[in-house]
């Protein structure tokens, strides 16, 4: 099985998972070395944990934690591909929804599950503007509420959390340009990644990436109105980690390419007039 890894950091990693053993391969046995939700993309697999056997088609998922042994079989398709979400210990405990929740084994296609998963391999793939760690965490607390059948209660955020928010989002704005994701940002507001999430989310109405990328986007749209600079250098200053995601990601927001943006910067009437006659975005 190949595997590559994607993203990493304290609380998170994520794995692209690309098996292709032929139909009928003698099975052997493995162990979890995290708790791990590993959402199937094509497909499909057996998986056997104690007397507990579960049939994976696209869209279901593996529930592991750490040390738990299981067997895959392949005794119907030639191969699967899998994005695989592994949690680290002191998240799962933040969740909450206690060890019962990661023992399922396995989940079939959840609509609840499928879309976060499958919004995490847009973002894996760059395609999205969303955080990858953010939707790991989503992923994972959207499993145990459905696990444990218990909507979690919305975060009502004190005076001293507006004020952490505000000034994490103060922080991030200063130090866009670097490389951040959401383990650092929590680490500097002084709480873990998952509540450090919601509470800013519930103050800001937006996730800290989200807030990182338009500061981004923000940043890039003043230096293409004010310079002469090549996109790609505004591109790499402000933050973007390369040229196609920081196109793909302003073409979203203004509607025009970075360099459709400065040529209207510059006074070209008809991109603006064109932009403000397209149909607005739902």
């Amino acid at each position: 099985m190949a595997a590559s890894a994607i993203f990493a950091n304290e609380s998170v990693s994520v794995y692209d998972y690309r098996c292709t053993v032929p139909p009928g391969t003698a099975p052997f046995a493995e162990a979890h070395d995290a708790y791990s939700i590993t959402y199937v993309r094509t497909g499909s697999f057996g998986y056997h944990r104690g007397r507990r056997a579960f049939e994976l088609v696209a869209g279901g998922a593996v529930i592991g934690y750490p040390g738990a042994e299981y067997v895959c079989t392949h005794d119907h398709v030639h191969g699967d591909e899998c994005l695989s979400f592994l949690f680290a210990p002191a998240l799962v405990e933040d969740l909450g929804g206690g060890p019962k929740a990661w023992r399922t084994g396995a989940v079939p296609p959840l609509a609840e599950l499928m879309v976060l998963a499958e919004l995490g391999q847009s973002a894996a793939e760059r395609v999205s503007d969303a955080g990858l760690d953010e939707v790991a965490i989503a992923l994972a607390a959207r499993f145990v509420a459905l696990s444990s059948g218990a909507a979690r209660e919305p975060l009502r955020p004190g005076a001293r959390d507006r004020k952490r928010a505000v000034d994490a989002a103060l922080w991030l704005d200063a130090n866009a340009h670097e490389p951040l994701d959401l383990e650092r940002v929590a680490r500097v507001a002084g709480v873990s990644a998952f509540h450090f999430l919601r509470l800013f989310a519930a103050v800001l109405g937006v996730t800290p990436h989200q807030y990182l990328v338009r500061a981004r986007l923000r940043r890039a749209a003043r230096l293409l109105a004010d310079a002469e600079r090549p996109i790609t250098d505004i591109a790499y200053d402000v933050g973007f980690g390369d040229l196609s995601n920081f196109v793909r990601t302003f073409r979203r927001a203004a509607g025009v390419s970075p360099r459709g943006f400065r040529k209207a910067a510059k006074g070209e009437r008809k991109i603006l007039q064109d932009r403000l006659a397209a149909p607005a975005l739902t």
